[in-house]
């Protein structure tokens, strides 16, 4: 009764400050920052491993990214990223695919900003750290996108030759999609914790960030998968939104996983003012 009183309490809090905060207007403006910093991110990041000599990234990685999309919202936008991505770029030093990098970083700060009003913290940063650490956060992700196709490649050949020569780790192996599906996971996992742990102002420990990245991932999976089943069945958009509406799609499903994204910064923020309050409860 007790815990389901302080869930009723930490649920109610959340809520009410995601209200308070403008959470739906910010909800807004992350899925639009996300929409629009994805194709300068890929364009930076497929120029980077073409002028690596890793292009494999830009058919494994990317469609990495899209494993944790609703098939139904992934095809349509996946398939202009894919035309997109179609010319081939090795000037990764030149100033357009350096600037593609910088607007790659508008989404990070959108992230940020949408954290620190959900922690209730203000920022005292200079404007060029932060800048300088949003632009570190898209290398960071760019070459660990590389090192992930890279792992792609690879993982199904070392998988092959360790099933024929040992018998008893075959029936373990399992398939490629099985492994895309791993690692698309852990790769959202140790994103969110990122961004949870460092990208607002202030400091927070890992256990002060894990209820929000738990709700985040459950939240997304219920919210991605009634909005794809709303498509199957009820959807119009192609009809409605002729051409548009794949960028329809992205930008609906983008909303929602950002209110459930900005929902879970909340939830974190609540868990530990109910906890201050308490230890002063406590300590009184």
């Amino acid at each position: 009764m007790r815990g389901l009183k302080a869930t009723r309490r930490i649920i109610g809090d959340a809520l009410g400050h995601f209200n308070t905060d403008d959470g739906w207007a910010m909800a807004s403006h992350v899925a639009i920052s996300a929409l629009m910093a994805l194709f300068p991110f890929l364009i930076f990041a497929t120029a980077l491993a073409s002028f690596l000599g890793a292009d494999a990234f830009s058919q494994q990685a990317v469609d990495l990214i899209f494993d944790t999309w609703p098939k139904e919202v992934a095809e349509p936008i996946a398939r202009e990223v894919h035309n997109v991505l179609g010319v081939r770029r090795s000037d990764v030093l030149t100033f357009g695919v350096v600037l593609a990098g910088v607007f790659a970083s508008n989404g990070v700060e959108a992230l940020r900003l949408s954290l620190n009003r959900a922690y209730r913290v203000s920022e005292k940063r200079s404007i060029f750290r932060l800048r300088a650490q949003s632009l570190f956060f898209v290398l960071v992700a760019t070459l660990g996108f590389l090192a992930i196709s890279l792992l792609l490649v690879i993982a199904p050949v070392a998988l092959r030759i360790a099933a024929s020569n040992l018998e008893w780790i075959a029936p373990y192996v399992g398939t490629i999609t099985f492994w895309r599906y791993v690692i698309a996971l852990t790769v959202l996992i140790l994103a969110l914790i990122s961004v949870h742990l460092w990208l607002p102002a202030g400091r927070r420990s890992l256990w002060d960030v894990l209820p929000g990245v738990v709700f985040t991932l459950f939240g997304s999976f219920i919210g991605s998968s009634l909005f794809a089943a709303y498509l199957g069945r009820f959807g119009s958009y192609a009809s409605t939104y002729a051409g548009l509406a794949s960028i329809m799609i992205a930008v609906v499903f983008l909303y929602i996983i950002s209110a459930v994204f900005i929902l879970g910064g909340e939830l974190n923020a609540s868990i530990k003012r109910y906890r201050e309050a308490r230890a002063v409860a406590g300590a009184g």
